[in-house]
């Protein structure tokens, strides 16, 4: 379904955000996402850091990667400082305000985070626009059915946005193996048919790809560009 693994290019949206729990990967996965959008679209392409919530996991980490790859990233000002707070750069406005290009936009963990879209529901609403779940099987806080379901619920009402489609980002990290990616299938599986809500790709470490690509569909190749840690991506 994609052409770097599994992203249907043809049917990406203008917007894409990505959200989900604490640790489920949602930066790393935002980087990649854009990396591929620039790779075979010949538009702009602009990352929307607005994880104001947690201080572990950057966008603005990987600001080198992003210039020499041609994307724009715009992130809150306090972003690698220790200092917090719900601040959002004048220049988000600018994803509303610019009809060209695609906007990626990495969300805050948790329905805290989820505010910092839905202040701009307005906007949004004139926008064709995916918004995607990403869920990580491995994480303690949204390891089962309820605690996921409970979490997705909680995003969508501070974000004021419905999800359109799931992520299946299981990883232990550095210790990932095929089988862990493999058992997790089940459970995105799960998820997909209670909130009737379609995976869109099963993101997987690119070392891993060749093993998994006969096993699963819709597999997207990530690399790491986030390494805090506890190395989860």
């Amino acid at each position: 379904m994609i052409n770097d693994g599994c992203l249907p290019i043809k049917t990406i949206k203008k917007i894409t955000a990505f959200s989900g729990h604490y640790g489920s990967g949602k930066t790393n996965i935002a980087i990649n996402f854009a990396f591929t959008i620039k790779k075979y679209i010949d538009e702009p392409v602009t990352l929307f850091d607005l994880d104001i919530v947690n201080p572990y996991f950057r966008t603005a980490d990987s600001i080198d990667y992003l210039t020499r790859a041609g994307i724009k990233l715009v992130s809150c000002k306090y972003a690698n400082t220790n200092m917090e707070g719900n601040l959002l750069p004048v220049d988000v406005q600018s994803a509303f305000d610019d009809p060209i290009g695609r906007k990626v936009f990495d969300i805050g963990g948790d329905d805290v985070g989820a505010l910092a879209l839905g202040r701009f529901y307005n906007e949004l609403r004139d926008f064709d626009m995916d918004m995607l779940l990403i869920i990580n099987k491995k994480r303690p806080l949204s390891n089962d059915l309820k605690s996921t379901l409970d979490i997705m619920q909680a995003i969508e009402i501070r974000a004021n946005t419905k999800f359109t489609g799931i992520i299946n980002n299981t990883n232990l990290g550095n210790e990932t193996t095929p089988d862990i990616i493999l058992d997790s299938v089940t459970y995105a599986n799960e998820v997909s048919q209670i909130t009737g809500l379609p995976i869109v790709f099963t993101s997987v470490k690119r070392e891993l790809c060749s093993c998994l690509s006969s096993l699963i569909e819709n597999i997207f190749p990530i690399d790491i560009y986030q390494k805090p840690g506890w190395a989860i991506y």
